[in-house]
């Protein structure tokens, strides 16, 4: 649960503070661990963390006046961040660089509620250690189970709260309604009812805007006040692009947890889909700029974010479709051919003549289970199905 920061100028100085400590010695356990090699002692865990940690604020100044509970918890972050990459779960901690990385986070005390208060309908407060209240937008209700949160600065130079919940699963309508969600780049998802939504970027002026402060960083001396006006420009609007994607995001994700009981999507690798064309030196890429060009697009559409909210809201009633050769698949007869979509938006069957949106044709597919099988056979989920469109046999 995230929520919007409020702090004063002298609170917001005090906050970078706590988010400079707790970068310093994140990355100084990095390096412990970077610079362990086999053959040499093991690198330090926690506990050993920990007692440097003491000696290092009763040697400096500078870091003694900062808050030992932020930096004892940067380093517990550290240690399960470090037990995650062992178990395969997640990729090794990295370095956090000042103006990426800014933010801390807060255990409080357990099975109380002490570090967070509601003074008006839109306004709440969050006790910081060594920074005191600091106000924020009450835009829901915090649950009292909430132990930690986080506090962290964007690019765009905005504070956020975010409180550790796991908010509970949507219940379905109980209908057993089934929908299939065909997700792509004009039209960000196309539903087997025939609804698409498309993501809401920036508007054109807002693009034109973002294009002349790119250009004028181009043009900007490294190091000058300018090219970091120009920065923090240019991430106000890659922030308003985003939150506009979340909120679509979220908004989508919601509305078809609650109209339908199971959930077909497309079993899409959007990490491996994403990935740069460049090659290397040897044997550069092709197509470079076409590729990037199309990441960005995946990535503006959302595909990932709206397949992981849906699995997370709708627990236990999504299910993956094998894609493959759902777009040029006619949902009516099941022929199959590439010529059946005849542009972006138009599919109409060479076999039967059906007609209907492309993207719609797809998500109909999906919600039908089909796939294909290792033959090569198109068949929907429980039976088989021809390519060819079968006659009709009277009943007389």
């Amino acid at each position: 649960m995230r929520f919007r920061l409020q702090p004063t100028l002298a609170q917001e100085v005090a906050l970078l503070e706590h988010c400079a400590h707790a970068r310093y010695v994140w990355n100084l356990a990095v390096e412990q661990h970077l610079h362990w090699r086999p053959g040499r002692v093991s690198a330090p865990g926690y506990a050993e963390q920990s007692r440097q940690l003491t000696e290092a604020r009763r040697e400096f100044a500078w870091l003694a006046a900062g808050s030992q509970t932020v930096q004892q918890q940067a380093l517990r972050d550290f240690a399960q961040a470090m037990a995650n990459f062992f178990s395969g779960t997640h990729r090794r901690p990295r370095w956090r660089k000042a103006g990426v990385h800014e933010g801390f986070r807060i255990v409080g005390r357990r099975g109380s509620h002490w570090d967070v208060r509601r003074l008006s309908r839109k306004v709440g407060e969050v006790w910081v250690p060594k920074v005191g209240w600091v106000r924020f937008r009450w835009s829901r209700r915090i649950p009292e189970t909430v132990k930690s949160f986080r506090a962290n600065r964007d690019r765009a130079g905005r504070w956020h709260v975010c409180f550790a919940v796991i908010p509970p699963a949507i219940d379905g309508p109980g209908t057993g309604a089934v929908v299939g969600v065909d997700r792509g780049v004009a039209v960000s998802a196309a539903l087997s009812t025939g609804e698409l939504f498309s993501v809401r970027g920036l508007r054109d002026s807002e693009t034109e805007r973002l294009g002349r402060l790119q250009r004028r960083l181009a043009r900007a001396t490294p190091g000058s006040n300018r090219r970091k006006r120009v920065k923090t420009a240019i991430a106000r609007l890659k922030a308003r692009e985003t939150d506009r994607r979340k909120d679509w995001v979220e908004k989508t994700s919601t509305d078809l947890a609650r109209r339908f009981d199971l959930i077909r999507l497309e079993d899409l690798r959007v990490g491996a889909m994403v990935r740069s064309a460049r090659g290397t030196i040897a044997a550069p890429g092709v197509n470079v700029r076409a590729k990037a060009g199309l990441n960005r697009s995946i990535h503006a559409a959302g595909w990932g974010h709206l397949a992981r909210r849906l699995e997370q809201k709708a627990a236990r009633r999504v299910e993956k479709i094998n894609p493959v050769f759902t777009s040029q698949t006619c949902h009516a007869c099941g022929h199959r051919a590439a010529d059946n979509r005849e542009s972006q938006t138009v599919f109409r069957c060479r076999a039967c003549g059906h007609t209907d949106h492309a993207d719609v044709n797809a998500a109909k597919n999906i919600a039908a289970g089909r796939a294909v099988t290792a033959r090569g056979a198109f068949q929907p989920l429980g039976g088989a199905l021809n390519r060819e469109p079968q006659p009709v046999l009277s009943s007389v």
